[in-house]
């Protein structure tokens, strides 16, 4: 584990946090080759063609719907997007997973009565999808998804809600993601940010961009929120 100088003071030697948020895909799941094979199936099935993994990834920001547009178009969008849904859920369970280890980090943090999110570019079809395939929708307090934002990340939006739904201290709240957008929208809402490398495809960059605390492995992560944080349900 790489640490850098916290957004927050500690006390006792712990961080305070008051509040979690996680992105999903490459945090909480491995969802990559899923979200893959399902665009493909969509280029494929309206378009006759298919794209490469890096053409994929730069269509992310928005939810489906918006990723969806430039392949479809905006007069077959409807369909494409129920097309796109019945694919992604039957196939999750072949092509998707949560990471080991993560449904421990949950269950921990859980117990410590803070609120949980997630804050996902994701649209709200498929974020609730995921989320209840992998039997841990019942750990969050709010789902903020793509869907549920005007400005997408790497703005802040997503944070500000759950940080205003708790009223919550925006320092002792942690976004946890794999990306840079998860980063500088941590930043914008003055949130301390978790990057995680475990399954992030841009690992490199995510790793130099200073987030507040980073993790190669789940079970780091795990140690140092039993270790080196204070909970604080409702802030300090």
């Amino acid at each position: 584990m790489d640490r850098n100088q916290p957004a927050v003071p500690l006390r006792d030697g712990r961080l305070s946090v008051a509040g979690v948020l996680f992105d999903i895909d490459g945090t909480l799941s491995r969802t990559n080759e899923l979200i893959f094979a399902t665009f493909n199936f969509i280029a494929s099935r309206y378009c006759g063609r298919t794209y490469e993994p890096r053409e994929i990834i730069a269509l992310f920001g928005p939810p489906e719907e918006g990723a969806l547009i430039p392949i479809v178009g905006e007069e077959r969008l409807d369909a494409a997007m129920d097309d796109l849904c019945e694919f992604y859920s039957s196939h999750h369970h072949a092509m998707a997973a949560l990471h080991a280890g993560m449904g421990d980090v949950l269950a921990f943090l859980k117990g410590t009565g803070i609120p949980l999110g997630v804050f996902t570019g994701k649209g709200r079809r498929t974020a609730k999808i995921t989320l209840e395939a992998l039997g841990i929708a019942g750990y969050f307090d709010l789902v903020v998804s793509g869907n549920d934002v005007v400005r997408h990340k790497p703005d802040p939006e997503g944070i500000d809600k759950f940080i205003g739904a708790f009223s919550l201290p925006p320092a002792e709240v942690l976004m946890v993601g794999d990306a840079m957008g998860d980063i500088t929208a941590s930043r914008g809402a003055g949130a301390t940010s978790v990057a995680v490398l475990w399954d992030s495809y841009d690992r490199e960059r995510v790793a130099r961009a200073g987030a507040d605390f980073v993790f190669e492995e789940v079970s780091g992560f795990l140690s140092w929120l039993k270790r080196d944080v204070r909970y604080v349900p409702g802030g300090a």
